[in-house]
């Protein structure tokens, strides 16, 4: 994978949303061509062979990614979403932030048990919202579960990927390390 590529569309944005945070805005790498074949290929190369039938996008920037690579990988899209987003009948997850608490949602009837479901959201700081997808989607019972990020955030104080414990198989594409 051309690292380099996608690290030089990556932009960086001081103090957002709050002070001392350097965002990491993959909005940049959308909107490059280049960027979006080479996160496709890499994605699918990872996940070809491991019979995945449901993607899921996390909103709303895993959803960009997440369409695009259930189309390559013959797979449904699942859209997983803050509470109230969805018509129709849901499953809730809520989880705890920073500052009080959130909850995703995903339609009743996106799994079966024989699933395979990797679910794809852009970046891994803290694991909130990811640990949450993760229960979530394992309350349907399904077969397995992997998880995808563009990035992943190693920094003092987040443990993201520790935070998600092993019931899924977690890959990132760029590891930011500040």
């Amino acid at each position: 994978m051309k690292k380099e590529l996608l690290l030089a569309h990556l932009r960086n944005i001081p103090d957002f949303p709050k002070p001392g945070i350097q965002f990491k805005d993959v909005s940049t790498l959308f909107k490059n061509p280049l960027c979006i074949r080479e996160m496709l290929d890499e994605m699918v190369s990872l996940y070809k062979d491991k019979g995945i039938t449901k993607v899921v996008g996390i909103e709303s920037r895993g959803f960009v990614m997440g369409a695009i690579l259930a189309a390559e990988l013959g797979a449904g899209f699942v859209m997983c979403r803050k509470i109230g987003k969805l018509p129709g009948n849901t499953r809730k997850m809520s989880y705890g932030k920073e500052y009080g608490e959130d909850t995703i949602e995903i339609h009743t009837d996106a799994f079966s048990p024989t699933d395979v479901v990797l679910i794809h959201d852009d970046l891994l700081a803290t694991g909130g919202s990811m640990k949450a997808a993760i229960d979530l989607v394992d309350s349907f019972g399904v077969r397995d579960i992997y998880v995808n990020f563009i990035i992943e955030l190693r920094m003092e104080g987040l443990k993201g990927r520790e935070f998600l414990g092993n019931r899924a198989d977690i890959t990132t594409l760029l590891t930011l390390f500040e």
